[in-house]
């Protein structure tokens, strides 16, 4: 068994990221804003913010009350939009339940928009177009390749099928020439289709949905789920059972999180230096 040291590769690029902001000499700005005080989701900008100021750019955080209506968020969006010192920016999710994620996402400059949510980027990520590809997939990726793990013809079975993660990383490995099957909540027999798996990726945030006895000896497993047991941070995969079937698997914390930051730190050069 092989760990997928996510931590380790993301400093790798972060650094390269940073000696190309040196000498570019250009002044990248990144924003995040936030609505509410999720700890999560605190905790998720906190790590951005680091990286953003590790590397160079000059990173601006706008803090939003949990009672923000929706018609404010979208002139923050606009604000954004318009400041030429902003080269790229994210919406900080999960946003409150009374507001539509998906008409806030869709507001963000496309050209802007380095989480990679917005539809022209799905649709250019889609069809192999240079984009800004959504930060966990592409993160995922990156690890992939790292590794010298092979998709094509690989039997690669994704758990979740959310906007950010399950859904664009379906496509992107299919592209990649994998055979892909997407499983959810409401699928019948999970262990059935993770079996016969040669490469497994669960992003559910459900604490150890995934167990030995549901994978075949030497499959590579990416665990993108993350969940709080105490004070504890844990994944999908029940790592000290896993571990012992599989040929490489992701630790939690330090395997896809760190890649996901350093995906979006990546994307915010790409949308302030490149014409895509």
């Amino acid at each position: 068994m092989q760990l997928l040291d996510g931590h380790t590769l993301s400093k790798k690029i972060l650094q390269s990221i940073k000696r190309r902001v040196t000498v570019s000499r250009k002044k990248i700005g990144l924003a995040v804003v936030l609505v509410g005080k999720h700890p999560s989701s605190v905790a998720y900008v906190r790590q951005k913010k680091l990286a953003a100021q590790y590397v160079g750019f000059e990173f601006h955080e706008i803090r939003l009350p949990t009672a923000t209506s929706e018609k404010k968020i979208l002139i923050e969006i606009e604000k954004l939009n318009r400041n030429p010192k902003i080269h790229g920016f994210i919406i900080q999710l999960p946003l409150p339940v009374k507001i539509n994620s998906q008409k806030i996402l869709t507001a963000i400059d496309p050209a802007k928009d380095v989480d990679g949510f917005h539809p022209l980027n799905f649709g250019r990520g889609f069809l192999k177009l240079p984009t800004l590809l959504p930060a966990t997939p592409a993160g995922i990726l990156q690890l992939l390749e790292q590794y010298k793990i092979a998709l094509r013809g690989k039997e690669v079975v994704i758990i979740g099928h959310s906007n950010i993660v399950g859904k664009p990383l379906a496509i992107l490995l299919m592209n990649r020439d994998a055979t892909v099957t997407v499983c959810h909540e409401f699928t019948r027999n999970l262990a059935a289709h993770t079996r016969t798996a040669d490469i497994i990726i669960s992003a559910t945030g459900v604490p150890k949905l995934i167990r030995a006895p549901m994978l075949k000896r030497g499959c590579v497993v990416i665990d993108a789920g993350c969940a709080k047991i105490g004070e504890k941070l844990v994944g999908d995969v029940d790592f000290v059972h896993v571990k012992k079937v599989a040929s490489f698997i992701t630790p939690v914390p330090g395997g896809v999180g760190p890649m996901t930051v350093a995906s979006l730190i990546t994307n915010t050069f790409m949308a302030a230096t490149q014409k895509l």
